[in-house]
């Protein structure tokens, strides 16, 4: 114990044993003692262990591939919700005078068969296209989350049931199953295109989501929340589903590019969207007949649609890779 009779020097420091006593520390040793721990490799502070959503976020962050979908996907996203910031005319103005002309001046894109300006039907045909994807995920994930989730948690008849309903789906062609519903259906709107993507996309989602409750459920502090009573709504709200549902969000990302793919071939076949209706599709069914006299009026479409899905899918593997620690 220091001397009391001593002058104070304020290079010293007292610093506590931990057994009751006190020792005399420079004012160097005293600072150590108050470092934080540094990370392994000497660099800095130790960082707080992140969770599985924020190491996600700092993986994608740092990932190109992330950040080129993710731009072009919010560029595709605010011209589908303003096509007016960047097309100025209308996508049903069309002029037979000038059809299967190609670029000029105020239409870089040229005209199609009907005389309507290629670029302004590709920058209005997107919003058709990310509504469509958009909104038809949506109800997947949704319903196949919540049948899955139900069925994983509980399992039983009701499991083996969905099970067997599944299979059933899994069996129908989508094309086919296209051709066959959405051919009795008048509607020029896209709910009828959602809801059959709907109706045929959930038991991928709902398969996806049971697996994923059936794995999260037999984690230990699954098994101790129950063991102190949590009801089976906590259970599946607060434990199981925030650690179950990475997978179904790495799906229903990569899903969107192909229901948007789906949606332009159903309306390709004449069963889908319907003119006057504007889509990508539609372009590329009425310009495939004249390919060889107007190609551009073909490969705009196309290639804003190949550019669309290569997005989302793109975007989805980066996020499967972020939130998959079996990929790091």
């Amino acid at each position: 114990m220091p001397d009391p009779q001593q002058p104070y020097e304020p290079e010293r420091a007292v610093a506590g044993t931990g057994m009751g006593g006190q020792m005399d520390l420079g004012a160097s040793e005293a600072i150590t003692l108050e470092k934080t721990p540094e990370s392994p490799d000497g660099t800095g502070p130790q960082d707080k262990p992140r969770s599985l959503w924020s190491d996600a976020w700092h993986d994608l962050r740092r990932n190109p591939v992330f950040i080129i979908s993710a731009l072009v996907i919010l560029f595709l996203i605010v011209i589908s919700i303003w096509p007016s910031l960047i097309a100025s005319g209308s996508p049903l103005k069309c002029d037979l005078a000038k059809a299967q002309e190609g670029s000029q001046s105020g239409h870089p894109f040229g005209f199609n068969g009907q005389g309507c300006d290629v670029y302004t039907r590709t920058v209005y045909g997107a919003r058709t296209s990310v509504a469509v994807g958009v909104l038809a995920t949506l109800g997947v994930a949704v319903l196949g989350s919540v049948l899955g989730g139900l069925a994983g948690f509980f399992g039983g008849a009701g499991d083996a049931i969905l099970s067997r309903i599944t299979d059933v789906f899994f069996a129908i062609p989508v094309v086919l199953g296209g051709l066959v519903l959405l051919s009795v259906i008048t509607s020029n709107t896209v709910w009828p295109v959602i809801g059959f993507i709907v109706l045929l996309g959930w038991p991928q989602i709902s398969r996806i989501a049971r697996g994923s409750v059936i794995t999260a459920k037999q984690n230990d502090y699954v098994q101790a929340a129950r063991a102190l009573g949590a009801s089976n709504s906590r259970l599946l709200l607060r434990h199981i589903a925030p650690n179950a549902i990475a997978p179904v969000i790495v799906v229903a990302t990569i899903a969107l590019g192909t229901y948007i793919s789906l949606e332009a071939t159903l309306s390709f076949l004449g069963v889908g969207l319907k003119p006057p209706s504007v889509s990508w599709g539609i372009d590329i069914s009425a310009a495939a007949p004249y390919v060889r006299t107007a190609p551009h009026a073909l490969l705009w479409p196309s290639g804003a649609l190949a550019v669309t899905v290569l997005a989302f899918i793109m975007l989805g593997a980066a996020v499967r890779d972020a939130l998959d620690p079996k990929l790091r």
